[in-house]
């Protein structure tokens, strides 16, 4: 690639070209993820075949091999749809919008709810896109940023004085990427309150709903509190099923359903039927399939913890809460990219650097929802154990 290309052109508003910068994790990952043997800043949770999932149900196999290969319906198959209501108190399924992915989701959203002028206001930090196509659409965009010292925590006072006279939504992840921020249920009201005082619209990143560590912590869907809520959902990530591609957002309010809809005529336009197939499958038997990435996830949770308290003079571990992402950050002085390119090149193990997230040179992100995550543990205590002078372990 040209490296002068800074922006990947997406469209023209009159005379003026809208354009989207790197993806700055995406563009890391294409240079590490399918070369290093161990992945430990993988986001999604252990995966599995097509034989296994389809070995959850009597009967499964069969028809899949059966199932017909045409188009779908664009707002995905109403089977899928009633199974993705099921996971929310009030949604029909008629407000679920099936889409090929998150990343879709989000774009849709940003495209067809926002228009150019319109402030955003935008936990942080985040997955790239949650600001940079609303950003892209010329929007403004105001980051509600948190703090490691803070233990992430969203700042309600912040989000108030933040509001202005063109402010049009409000965006939050939780369970939170990369951190594992979890929020309460009382500030989760507040912001509904919030968005409602204002009539504004909410548009809640749920990916990881379902991960949270103790059960007892997970939060209501926000469009099951909020008319004017969107909620964001995938099988990418709790239920590890990244390569089926299926993304969901599911909304009360007609306007934004309608927009999303229509905008994604000019994108996927439907979803994989094979995918929509096992998707329904996939949902079908989530329980078990979370429940599999819980236990994944708390063994590696406590490997973790003992191997950031042998390293506490290197690393600062703070514990997440829920999801399968942690954003630890380095102690000695050396650029956090430098750091982790060094690591993937001389052990082979990939973690993510929060330059990624545009969120200084110091964190990096874990991800410890694979089977393997032992194995790459093991790997880092290697390369440190050779590269970290013993006085400074």
């Amino acid at each position: 690639m040209d490296r002068r290309l800074r922006y990947v052109q997406v469209k023209i508003t009159g005379s003026t070209v809208l354009k989207l910068q790197p993806f700055k994790l995406e563009r890391f990952f294409a240079r590490y993820e399918f070369k290093a043997p161990y992945l430990l800043s993988s986001s999604d949770c252990e995966s599995m075949s097509v034989a296994e999932l389809l070995a959850l149900e009597p009967g499964a196999a069969e028809a899949f091999q059966r199932h017909w290969l045409g188009y779908t319906e664009s707002q995905g198959d109403p089977a899928l749809r009633q199974e993705i209501a099921s996971l929310y108190e009030g949604i029909r399924a008629e407000e679920v919008l099936v889409h090929a992915g998150a990343e879709e989701a989000i774009f849709a959203f940003m495209n067809a709810a926002l228009t150019p002028g319109d402030h955003v206001i935008v936990h942080f930090p985040c997955y790239q896109s949650l600001t940079e196509i609303a950003r892209s659409s010329a929007c403004e965009v105001t980051k509600w940023e948190t703090h490691p010292e803070d233990g992430w925590e969203l700042d309600i006072d912040l989000l108030k004085r933040s509001i202005r006279s063109n402010t049009r939504a409000i965006v939050f992840n939780c369970p939170h990427n990369p951190t594992g921020y979890l929020m309460s249920r009382d500030t989760l009201n507040q912001i509904v309150e919030v968005a409602r005082e204002h009539g504004l619209i909410v548009f809640s990143d749920e990916v990881y709903r379902g991960l949270e560590h103790d059960p007892a912590d997970r939060l209501p869907a926000a469009c099951d509190l909020y008319e004017n809520a969107v909620s964001l959902g995938v099988l990418s990530k709790t239920y590890g099923l990244a390569g089926l591609r299926i993304g969901w957002i599911a909304t009360r309010n007609k306007d934004v359903f309608q927009a999303a809809a229509s905008f994604k005529d000019y994108l996927s336009i439907c979803n994989s039927a094979p995918s929509e197939f096992l998707a329904r499958v996939a949902l079908r038997h989530r329980e078990a399939i979370a429940g599999r990435n819980l236990a994944i996830i708390r063994d590696n949770l406590a490997l973790l913890d003992s191997f950031f308290a042998r390293y506490a003079n290197l690393f600062d571990w703070r514990r997440p809460k829920a999801g399968s992402t942690a954003f630890s950050s380095i102690r000695h002085d050396q650029n956090v990219e430098d750091f982790c390119v060094d690591v993937v090149k001389r052990s082979g193990v990939l973690l993510l650097p929060g330059t990624c997230f545009n969120y200084g040179d110091r964190h990096f992100r874990i991800g410890y929802g694979r089977k393997n995550m032992p194995e790459a543990v093991g790997k880092l205590e290697e390369y440190l154990q050779l590269t970290i002078p013993v006085r400074d372990r």
